[in-house]
This record gives structure tokens, sequence and C-alpha cells, in this order.
């Protein structure tokens, strides 16, 4: 009897999230060039062909843990309040996440999430592959500014929000680097919230004759 949609998907998703685990605690311990698909496989008990039915490519089991954030920008953008300015909204969500410290904002203490963003800050390919990330990201967010802002056009759209990736992810390393080089987490959050502000700062200066 076959089994029910829920309980295989359900299925699906262990699977795929005990190749990623094994995959990361691989990559940690060994480095992410010094470990081979293979290795990977065994360590989660799937075949090959079963591991690239879920992930693409070794690249993917470590970037996937990033997916949920993808869009993320162009989704503030669209569901702000109508009398909110697009980089006003992304400020304050950029700022709410930094108080949650959120793992994507570099602000996280937590010893495995400090040491998976070494792994991707150091290890070119992966460097390499988050561009792809953020050039999707920079897509949603510029279609997203090009239909909400009013006069907007796509080129200023673009421009802009690359701009915001460019500032967020050089954010994102110099927080990681601070607590990875043993600041406290207090004066970490402080020095972060203000170089937040300062990007923002600069961004809304540079955009404030588009209407942005």
């Amino acid at each position: 009897m076959n089994e029910p949609g829920g309980l295989r998907t359900l299925k699906k998703e262990r699977t795929r999230q005990a190749i990623a685990d094994a995959a990361i605690g691989l990559f940690l311990a060994n480095g992410f060039d010094q470990v081979s698909v293979a290795e990977i496989a065994a360590a989660a008990e799937v075949s090959k062909p079963t591991l690239f039915r879920y992930f693409a490519s070794k690249e993917e089991l470590v970037l996937h843990r990033i997916a949920d954030h993808r869009g993320e920008a162009g989704r503030v953008v669209r569901e702000r309040p109508a009398d909110v300015l697009a980089l006003e909204a992304l400020q304050r969500h950029y700022l709410d996440r930094l108080a949650e410290r959120d793992a994507a904002t570099g602000l996280c203490p937590a010893p495995e999430v400090l040491a998976f963003h070494r792994l991707v800050f150091e290890t070119p390919s992966l460097s390499s592959h988050l561009l792809d990330y953020i050039a999707a990201d920079t897509d949603a967010l510029a279609e997203a500014l090009a239909e909400t802002v009013d006069g907007a056009d796509d080129l200023t759209s673009r421009l802009l929000a690359a701009q915001f990736l460019a500032v967020r992810q050089t954010l994102a390393r110099a927080n990681w680097a601070r607590l990875a080089a043993g600041q406290p987490l207090p004066e970490a959050a402080r020095l972060a919230v203000a170089d937040a502000l300062t990007a923002f700062t600069l961004l809304r200066d540079g955009a404030s004759g588009c209407g942005y």
C-alpha cells in the first residue's frame, strides 16, 4: 500500500536534513575541500545518486541553510505599510533581526553559527556560490521596488537593490568577525547597530532624490 503524501513528504525532509547535517559535521571537522561526496553519502547512509536527488552540489549542502532568507528583502518591501518608505521598512526589519540575534546577520554568538559562517566566508567555492544567492535576492528586491515605489524605474531599482544586498552582506561579515575575534556580545551588538544606522544613512542619502 502506498504511503500517504504527508508521510512521504516527512520522510523526504528527514532524509534531506540527515544528509545536510552529516555534510556540515564533516565540513566543520575536516574542511569543505577535504570531504568527498562519497564520504557524505556514507555518513548519511544513503547512496550518491540519492544525495544528488536532494542536493545538486556540495555547495548546496551548506547554503541550503540560508534558503529561508531568500527573497526576504523583497517580501519586506512588498508587505510594508503604505505610509512607510522602502528603505525605512528594510532598516526596521534589519534592526529587528539584529535584536533577535538572527544568525543571518552575523550577530549570533552560538559556536556552531560562528563555525558555519567561518566555513562559508573562508571557503572560496562557497563564497562564490553565495553570490548566486545574492544575485537572486537582488532580482527579487529590484522587482519589489519597481512594483511598489511610485515613479521607480528598473535601473534605479536594481541599483538600489544591489547596494542594499552588498551592505547587508558587508555588515554580516563585520558582525561575525567581531564575535569570532572574541569581542563580547554587548559591545559587538552596540557596534552592529551603529554600523547599520551608518549604512542606512548612506543608502538613504544616496537614494533621496529617487523617492525611496
